[in-house]
């Protein structure tokens, strides 16, 4: 155990519900409100950080109610470490506890929060800050009907985005329509598709034939097929001409060895929901060294786990496209402080950490504390659900 200024004393963790605008509809499941979790870390000199644990089932496996039950354990496993040593926090979390990645990111990114905020530094300094600047993100226009698809993307054209990531993967004509109706709408848009693995090999050949009849411009089709099926993945980069990205195929650094040795994707997709923050590292950094482009993506998050992505975009550099738009979706912005968009473009911020303000974040009863003291027998821990309200 650790016994300096970086000293993590308590973890705070409660679920809140964050209401979608509209339904997050995807291939693979539904959202209207996203169930996630709010930590709050505290170190031995009083520096605080937050972070944010968004399960999404359908995507990872992961429930909120998995998530808090992981907490418990994962946040005693942090007690009396420096936040100082997060990298080597973040691979002993992902040891006790590897199905549970968003716990562990949340987790994560509340340790590195409170660890920049000791060092007085913005969250993507720590990682170099090789490209600080603003940076556009493209909009996710949800599985809806024609006229809804169409209402949705003329709301945000309107409002500067011009990249559509358009979820398909239920039905490949009626995707073809929505997408046809969408480009002739709308000029100088360009497409991403996300099937969420609802297509088929066959599927893709079909979608890619009646994109190019309607003439619209495809950035990528993300992860079409199932996570499993890489050798299609390859074939449909061969046989649509359409750069691919590897999303729900790379969970883990050796996924992503596999996906580069098949030759199965142009891009992978960093979500750190997906990994944690350590290892999410540590694919980018594979991806990059390997030649392949590097996307970055994220759950139906607010702007504390979107900020701590918008940083490995800021300290990392290299990233290709950005698809952090989920903040935008949501109804109500529970967090104050932190990164702002202006239309589709992310601003750099200069205050420290993810410069998530006091008052931030208002938990509730289910609120849950894990402590650590030092008493004259030696370390003590408490773990009591308390009611913190005024907090």
């Amino acid at each position: 155990m650790d016994d300096t200024p970086h000293t993590i004393r308590k973890v705070e963790f409660w679920p809140v519900d964050v209401a979608l605008t509209d339904p997050f509809v995807v291939a693979t499941g539904a959202r209207t409100i996203a169930e996630n979790v709010f930590l709050r870390v505290t170190l031995s000199n009083s520096a605080q950080g937050y972070g944010e644990a968004a399960p999404f089932p359908e995507v990872g496996g992961e429930t909120r109610e998995s998530c808090l039950i992981a907490l418990q354990q994962l946040g005693k496993t942090v007690l009396g470490h420096s936040a100082a040593r997060y990298t080597n926090i973040g691979h002993v979390l992902s040891e006790q506890a590897l199905n549970y990645p968003a716990a562990r990111c949340g987790l994560e990114t509340a340790v590195i929060d409170a660890y920049c905020h000791t060092l007085n530094i913005p969250m993507w300094k720590l990682w170099g800050g090789a490209d600080v600047r603003a940076r556009e993100t493209d909009i996710t226009i949800p599985i809806a009907d024609l006229e809804k698809t169409v209402t949705l993307a003329r709301g945000w054209y309107a409002k500067g985005f011009r990249l559509f990531k358009m979820k398909i993967g239920n039905d490949v004509a009626n995707d073809i329509r929505r997408l046809e109706a969408v480009h002739h709408a709308l000029p100088g848009i360009s497409f991403i598709g996300d099937g969420n693995q609802g297509f088929s090999r066959q599927d893709c050949l079909q979608f890619a034939q009646g994109v190019k009849k309607f003439g619209g411009t495809m950035v990528l089709l993300e992860q079409p097929v199932v996570r499993d099926d890489l050798d299609s993945m390859a074939a449909i980069r061969r046989e649509t001409g359409i750069p691919v990205a590897a999303d729900e195929s790379v969970r883990s650094l050796a996924d992503a060895h596999e996906v580069v040795a098949r030759g199965a994707a142009d891009y992978i997709n960093i979500k750190i929901m997906k990994t944690g923050v350590a290892e999410a590292v540590e694919i980018a950094s594979y991806t990059k060294a390997a030649g392949l482009k590097l996307m970055i993506g994220g759950m139906v998050e607010t702007r504390i786990a979107m900020g701590c992505s918008f940083s490995l975009v800021l300290g990392l550099g290299g990233f290709d496209v950005l698809d952090l738009d989920t903040p935008l979706l949501l109804a109500n912005d529970p967090v104050i402080g932190g990164y702002r968009y202006n239309g589709p473009r992310l601003q750099p911020w200069s205050e420290t950490g993810l410069d998530m303000q006091n008052g931030t974040c208002h938990s509730s009863h289910h609120h849950r504390v894990i402590e650590s003291g030092n008493t004259l027998g030696g370390r003590r821990k408490h773990e009591a659900p308390v009611d913190t309200d005024n907090n």
